[in-house]
């Protein structure tokens, strides 16, 4: 298995971590003063949010096909419809507001559902992501699937709000830095 190549783990940290400093200037509400920020901060995060779900699919591919096409489907719904949120929540709902036009609320009702069907995908990405590495690595894995899974629900709660939605990102990468090590460190000839 290649889990342990300096481009997987770039393709699996960087997201999360990018993601996670974005975040930090994510304002806390969308107001008139903020809007145009808000706007922006999610066009930039527009190219970012889909490759969360490489993570999950580089690891599960690498281990099992079955599950590699389990976390590319789930990847793929996950990636269109929280880019819905991230168009809907983050990029209209910024422009309405810094254009001081109404339907917001609109908005963010769509855009809540949307981006409830794309996080319920990456979550079930990264569960049978890591179910793959638990398979391959055992016990040592646990930590980092449980770190994992626990960032994904809580970018699911938290979307990159500060605090909570940035730790969920950076517990995403600690969580998959941890299943790439102790994939590393598995006895030679296991998985």
């Amino acid at each position: 298995m290649a889990l342990t190549g300096i481009r997987t783990w770039l393709a699996v940290l960087v997201p999360p971590i990018v993601i996670a400093l974005v975040g930090l200037t994510h304002p806390a509400h969308l107001t008139q003063d903020a809007s145009a920020r808000w706007r922006d901060l999610h066009i930039v995060l527009l190219p970012l949010f889909p490759l969360l779900a490489v993570g999950p699919w580089l690891v599960a591919r690498s281990v099992e096909p079955l599950y590699g096409w389990i976390t590319l489907v789930l990847g793929y719904v996950y990636a269109c419809f929280y880019s819905a949120l991230d168009i809907l929540a983050g990029i209209a709902a910024g422009a309405l507001k810094h254009d001081r036009e109404g339907g917001l609320g609109t908005v963010f009702g769509y855009a809540s559902d949307l981006g409830q069907i794309g996080s319920i995908a990456y979550l079930g990405a990264t569960a049978a992501a890591a179910g793959c590495v638990l398979r391959v690595a055992g016990a040592r894995a646990l930590p980092g699937a449980l770190v994992s899974l626990g960032g994904a629900y809580g970018f699911m709660e938290n979307h990159v709000y500060p605090p909570w939605g940035v730790v969920s990102m950076l517990a995403v990468a600690a969580g998959w830095a941890w299943m790439l090590v102790a994939v590393r460190l598995r006895p030679a000839g296991a998985g």
